[in-house]
């Protein structure tokens, strides 16, 4: 079975995840660019297959996709942990950098390009989505 482990900064929220990712990608929406400053880089998995230690807090906002997405931070620390997003039920996002052994995971798209800052690095090796990609399906079982 694939197991991943992760926390936050301060340790406050950590999690574990069996199962195998589903897409890796780094986000260049408006929303994350506010996260991080920068892209996020994101893996998503089936969200019955995260079991959480602690209490993120939660924030409900809209998406440049138009659809609703809760993000879930600690509290403490404020590290972005998860996101939920209406157009992809049952699927979270976690954020590549929280896991225990980031390197697990390589990203293969760079997704809504078209928002980018001009001194956004994109790796041209990795396929280029301008706006909103296709919601990925769960990895077999």
């Amino acid at each position: 079975m694939t197991e991943f482990n992760g926390r936050c900064l301060c340790g406050h929220i950590s999690y574990r995840i069996k199962a195998a990712p589903a897409v890796s990608r780094i986000c260049w929406c408006t929303n994350c660019q506010r996260i991080a400053s920068n892209g996020t880089v994101n893996v998503v998995f089936p969200a019955q297959a995260i079991e959480i230690s602690g209490t993120p807090s939660e924030y409900l906002g809209p998406a440049d996709s138009g659809n609703q997405v809760r993000r879930r931070f600690c509290p403490r620390c404020g590290t972005h942990l998860f996101s939920d997003s209406t157009g992809r039920p049952g699927m979270t996002v976690v954020r590549l950098g929280t896991l225990d052994n980031p390197s697990s995971i390589k990203p293969s798209a760079n997704i809504w390009t078209a928002s980018a800052p001009s001194w956004a690095c994109i790796d041209p090796a990795l396929e280029r989505i301008e706006r909103q990609p296709p919601a990925p399906q769960p990895p077999p079982r």
